[in-house]
């Protein structure tokens, strides 16, 4: 661990120090240090009370006094700072109903979940790591303090949170929490749509999204993203296939751009595929209108998890059109980046991209071309300017209205303007457009 500790944070151990009180930075700052990571959010742990945090410092917050939690403000940062404790009983498998301070740094770490974790740190005392935190991270392994099965009964979000880890960091789970996973997957009934979301964005946006898997194999999917658990059950007997649809699904993620909108959209694009699926008389499977379902399902699965509706709107139009083809012309392409959106098109090219690279690799090549000879239309009529949308047209509502038309005879003219346009792009012009609508029976 070769990092400086912040000002700030050499302050605030400093003043409760001085004070004769025992102070670390713990937690995840102390873990990210020794991975060679800049601790974006600073912990520390007291033996000072929360009273008596409050008396040392100038400006303070009291954010969670029954929880130990004081907030130390220095500038415009804020620190959170807490007393050590020892949590009380847990009976809804999500917090404790009490806590106890107390003045034993062990007790404090002794309560938290992962050995990496309960590191605590100070510049003059050194590191104190009485659970082998540090050994692990050498390992790459992620273990528990203690015996799992306590630690998921306590909080059962430290299940999703485990394999957050090992996605984010590329750590291997120790085999005693996987199987105390598996026994305890279904207490995670008991966590809130919120916190499974802030778990599922995390292992999304990792380096490893396709660590997805281990929910799976554990049972926890079936428990939080049942019509997702249920694709790995679902074959594909097709030529373009060589995975079942939750494996499918796993190599789509892994091949999709670190976007949010387009990570869920990859992980979701599929859900729909159990309900629609048929097999013709040559035993080749079918799933016509899966993304009609998909949709459906998606929408389920952002109300549980309360999705802010800008994402859920944003990844519901990428699966809706997921499977949208159109021919490598211009023509095909500028009809179908209208309808998407301009902004919308390259998103969803990179989730169809990702696609084909989680299909039968015997048509990759093929199917690549294809690919890149839409993106290089797209690219030139992006370039050249081409009138996409309504906006872009060379005529508005009052040319329109000047011919005559009126309420919703207007929107209709100008939707048919710019199909016009959209076949030839050289039609946007005023003369040109007004005089074709004058010409419409």
């Amino acid at each position: 661990m070769n990092q400086t500790l912040p000002q700030d944070v050499l302050y605030i151990l400093n003043t409760l120090t001085e004070n004769g009180y025992k102070a670390f930075a713990v937690g995840g700052c102390v873990r990210d240090m020794f991975l060679g990571k800049v601790p974006q959010d600073w912990d520390i742990t007291t033996s000072a009370r929360p009273e008596e945090i409050i008396a040392c410092f100038n400006k303070t917050v009291p954010t969670g006094l029954a929880h130990g939690t004081v907030t130390v403000l220095c500038g415009k940062n804020a620190y959170e700072v807490t007393t050590f404790r020892v949590d009380g009983i847990y009976k809804d498998h999500r917090k404790p109903e009490s806590v106890t301070f107390t003045q034993d740094i062990y007790e404090d770490l002794s309560r938290r979940d992962f050995t990496m974790n309960a590191m605590a740190y100070h510049p003059d005392a050194g590191l104190f790591d009485p659970f082998g935190g540090r050994e692990d991270i050498k390992k790459k392994l992620i273990r528990c303090v203690g015996d799992p099965r306590v630690r998921f009964d306590e909080d059962a979000l430290r299940m999703l949170r485990a394999v957050r880890f090992s996605a984010q960091t590329g750590f291997s789970i120790d085999g005693d929490i996987l199987s105390a996973i598996g026994r305890l997957a279904s207490l995670i009934s008991a966590i809130s749509g919120e916190r499974v979301r802030d778990e599922l964005v995390k292992i999304l946006m990792s380096d490893r999204p396709a660590e997805i898997k281990i929910l799976h194999e554990t049972g926890i999917l079936r428990h939080i993203l049942p019509e997702l658990d249920r694709c790995f059950a679902t074959a594909q007997n097709h030529p373009y296939h060589i995975y079942n649809v939750g494996d499918h699904t796993l190599s789509v993620l892994e091949n999709t751009p670190k976007k949010l909108t387009l990570r869920f959209a990859a992980l979701l694009h599929d859900v729909g595929k159990p309900d629609k699926k048929t097999t013709d008389e040559e035993g080749i499977d079918h799933f016509y209108g899966h993304e009609t379902a998909s949709v459906a399902h998606a929408e389920d699965i952002f109300l549980r998890l309360r999705l802010d509706n800008k994402t859920k709107d944003a990844v519901l139009l990428l699966i809706r059109e997921h499977d949208r083809r159109f021919a490598p012309t211009k023509k095909s392409i500028r009809h179908a980046v209208s309808a998407v959106g301009k902004d919308v098109f390259p998103d969803l090219m990179a989730l169809q991209k990702a696609d084909i690279a989680g299909q039968n690799p015997a048509y990759l090549k093929e199917r690549l071309l294809h690919f890149e000879s839409v993106m290089a239309f797209y690219e030139e009529i992006c370039a050249d300017a081409d009138a996409l949308t309504v906006a872009d047209l060379a005529i508005g509502g009052s040319d329109l209205m000047n011919l005559g038309y009126r309420g919703k005879e207007i929107g209709e003219m100008l939707s048919l303007a710019l199909n016009l346009v959209l076949d030839d792009p050289a039609l946007n012009q005023k003369e040109i457009l007004l005089k074709k609508l004058q010409n419409i029976d």
